[in-house]
């Protein structure tokens, strides 16, 4: 009896440690909200004059720690507690997060209009940290390979971010073209898939908002931002 109530005891702290590290992670990950806020000010090619050299830093670093053994102890000192098992794979040499994150912010800054981008990274960020620490302690049903509680806080949360982005017009269609955006990036982060959701969530938000305003709102200048 007091093995097993050791056993459980320990396992509880195991997991409030666990639930720990993800709410830094995400207090970090909060971070890069600040990548759609500063492009709103700036011009598309002064967005990629900063995203492309920055990006190229974090990949370069990110693949060297597989290769360099200074550089994997000191990505290991200063970051190791926050990275998960599977983005120090050597076997499959997984890019971490934040790498992701970059990758992302300058792939969707290099296809969608910036009121498009502004909108779906924007609820890569702040859904993923819902979705993630709501999931994390409150999670008990499945819905596709997360849960249901995680991906019902993503998509609420997603929701919020469509009603205080920019629009082109304020119309109630975009917000409706917003929400049903904003369905898909849930799906899309509940997905089994090998794609990182830090790249299947902005887009697929991304490519599901241009494609709506496109088909429902075809007289609206998408690019009236830039």
């Amino acid at each position: 009896m007091i093995q097993d109530l050791s056993k459980t005891a320990s396992q509880l702290h195991v997991i409030e440690h666990d639930y720990r590290v993800e709410v830094i992670r995400k207090m970090v990950h909060l971070f890069s909200l600040s990548i759609p806020i500063v492009y709103y000010f700036l011009s598309r090619p002064t967005g990629l004059a900063i995203l492309i050299p920055l990006t190229t830093i974090f990949l370069v670093v990110d693949i060297a720690r597989y290769y360099n053994q200074s550089v994997e102890q000191f990505v290991h000192t200063y970051f190791g507690f926050m990275m998960r098992k599977r983005e120090n794979d050597k076997k499959r040499k997984t890019l971490n997060g934040a790498t992701y994150v970059l990758i992302s912010a300058t792939i969707c800054v290099l296809l969608f209009p910036k009121i498009i981008t502004i909108t779906s990274f924007s609820i890569l960020i702040i859904s993923d940290i819902t979705s993630a620490l709501v999931g994390r302690r409150f999670g008990k049903h499945k819905f596709i390979a997360k849960s249901l509680e995680g991906s019902t806080a993503f998509f609420i949360s997603a929701i919020i971010v469509v009603m205080v982005t920019p629009k082109i017009n304020y119309l109630f269609m975009e917000y409706i073209i917003g929400i049903i955006a904003a369905l898909v990036g849930t799906i899309a982060e509940a997905l089994p898939a090998d794609i990182d959701d830090n790249l299947s969530v902005p887009l697929s938000v991304g490519a599901t908002l241009w494609l709506l305003y496109y088909l429902l709102l075809p007289a609206l200048n998408v690019y009236q931002l830039g």
